[in-house]
């Protein structure tokens, strides 16, 4: 409509007016569209939580809400245009203008602990790590339910299995969602192979209600713990996306316990451990990220004690 409006629509060589009009077969549509303008990427002074750097690489702590690198809707306040003001012309250049320095990345609502490269050397040696499946990356998330692996329906859920441990195991394909193209969606046909581990490291509730898991990738796709937990059936609290409309019960976690799960307004998702061999002098370097204020104040209001 707005382009008709525009006058950038024609029909049969004359302006369309009429967005409800009908189109019959041999008309000829044209619709001419002004050439995209190249969006120039800047440094903007923006606050890092800085917990390792090098002349090779930095680690940051990413608060939920920021953006990892600039795109359609968001080309400003992203953490390139921070890493470009705090690292200069330190920052890799392999990704191009949008994305220097990014070796991997983690959702805009999701916290925690991201690597990016300050020297091409150290690019090429992080993201062979990464295609590897060597990087060690542990999340904590907040899910509606407690996966039991005594459960037979968990038990019945194609793609997923158990490990010594308490571990359960999803392994499916993932790819995107065929008629909702910003989601994500498992496939076992086709798609990227992706795997995650997670168990319960606390529960909440009695009746038992919520837990918060640790969660591990062995690989690493789009929305990939996201996705792989509502396919169990243990959405994350707060996910608007694949989270469902599951609410606490407040006789589980009591009035304030379900009230905060239901207000609370991201997925409960955080980055809370990296681990890779630095690329360039081969030590293993390891990180860890507290619960972030928001989500240790709802695991607090659910009755446990924030990690």
């Amino acid at each position: 409509m707005r382009l008709i409006e525009e006058g950038a629509v024609t029909l049969n060589g004359a302006p369309a007016t009429d967005p409800r009009a009908r189109v019959a077969e041999g008309d000829a549509v044209e619709i001419r569209l002004e050439p995209a303008e190249d969006v120039e990427t800047l440094p903007e002074d923006i606050p890092l939580v800085v917990v390792y750097e090098d002349a090779d690489l930095i680690v940051i702590d990413k608060p939920a809400g920021m953006v990892v690198h600039p795109a359609p809707g968001q080309w400003t306040g992203t953490l390139v245009n921070a890493l470009l003001q705090h690292c200069g012309e330190s920052l890799s250049g392999i990704g191009g203008e949008k994305r220097p320095g990014i070796v991997h990345r983690i959702d805009k609502d999701t916290s925690g602990l991201l690597v990016a490269a300050k020297t091409d050397r150290a690019h090429h040696g992080l993201a062979a790590q990464f295609e590897r499946h060597t990087v060690d990356r542990h999340y904590l998330a907040l899910v509606h339910g407690v996966p039991d692996v005594a459960d037979p329906r968990l038990r019945g859920i194609r793609g997923v299995t158990f490990e010594a441990g308490g571990i359960v195991k999803i392994a499916t394909g993932i790819d995107r969602h065929r008629t909702d193209r910003q989601r994500q969606a498992v496939t076992f046909s086709g798609g990227r192979h992706a795997v995650t581990r997670a168990r319960v490291a606390q529960v909440f509730g009695t009746p038992p209600a919520a837990a918060l898991m640790d969660c591990w990738l062995e690989t690493g796709r789009t929305h990939q713990i996201r996705v792989h937990l509502s396919h169990a059936g243990h959405g994350l609290i707060g996910d608007p996306v694949y989270g469902g409309n599951r609410k606490l019960s407040p006789r589980a976690v009591g009035e304030a316990g379900a009230a905060a799960a239901a207000a609370f307004p991201r997925q409960a998702l955080h980055a809370a451990t990296l681990g890779f061999v630095h690329p360039v002098s081969g030590e293993d370097l390891s990180f860890a990220s507290p619960l972030p204020p928001d989500m240790a104040a709802l695991v607090a209001t659910l009755g446990g004690p924030a990690r």
